[in-house]
């Protein structure tokens, strides 16, 4: 069987030299590249499975290289590495399509469960989910219906769409404006605080405890994760 190829683009040798053993170690083929335009030349002449990349390159931003690398193609997931103080960019480049982020300093058994979670989504993407679940709750996207234990949550026509479009990203966090302009259209991209209304509409129908949600996560600064089963 064919190993699934990683890319790592960091200019930092310590970073790469944590992440080669332990990629190698679970079955990766593994590239490395340190610069912008190195990362682009390997993945224009064979595309890799999944991108680990940080922002924070010597030549090119890494945001440039995460917008040049969607315009070749869209499916290979990418995965942030990005200082917490960085909350920006993180947000930026979700908006320019990635797939996923970890903070530095990083722990490796995270970082390996984001890359599965994110190989999966991109293996599935091109089927859409019937049904999701999570837990009791049931999503069929189809005939927006959403069940509890069986028993049918009354949504608005928003807040099914609302949910529909965290379900269908499962596991994938999603900015506010990523929400917001699927949901609401891009007039409401900034209106966070009405988003905020209606998640806490949702969690109070389909969380055991909306204060505590194990269904709908915060991403503090960021937006939304919905965590399927």
């Amino acid at each position: 069987m064919e190993k699934l190829r990683v890319l790592i683009v960091d200019d930092e040798p310590q970073i790469r030299r944590v992440l080669r053993p332990s990629l190698t170690a679970s079955g990766y083929e593994v590239q490395e590249a340190a610069s912008g335009h190195d990362a682009l030349m390997r993945i224009s002449e064979r595309p890799p499975d999944l991108v680990i990349l940080d922002l924070g390159l010597p030549d090119i931003d890494g945001k440039e290289v995460l917008r040049k690398l969607r315009l070749m193609t869209m499916k290979t997931p990418v995965i942030i590495l990005s200082a917490r103080e960085r909350e920006s960019e993180k947000i930026a480049a979700l908006d320019l399509g990635a797939n996923d982020y970890v903070e530095k300093p990083f722990a490796m058994g995270e970082l390996l469960a984001r890359m599965r979670a994110a190989l999966r989504l991109a293996h599935a993407a091109d089927a859409e989910p019937a049904t999701v679940t999570a837990g009791a709750l049931c999503v069929d996207i189809p005939k927006r219906l959403v069940t509890r234990s069986g028993q049918n949550l009354r949504l608005t026509p928003k807040e099914f769409d609302l949910l529909a479009i965290l379900a269908r990203n499962a596991g994938r966090p999603l900015t506010h404006r990523e929400i917001l302009r699927a949901v609401w259209g891009a007039s409401h991209q900034d209106d966070v605080q009405y988003l905020r209304v209606f998640i806490g509409q949702l969690r109070a129908k389909i969380e055991d405890n909306p204060a505590t949600p194990r269904i709908l996560l915060t991403e503090t600064g960021i937006g939304y994760r919905f965590i399927a089963d």
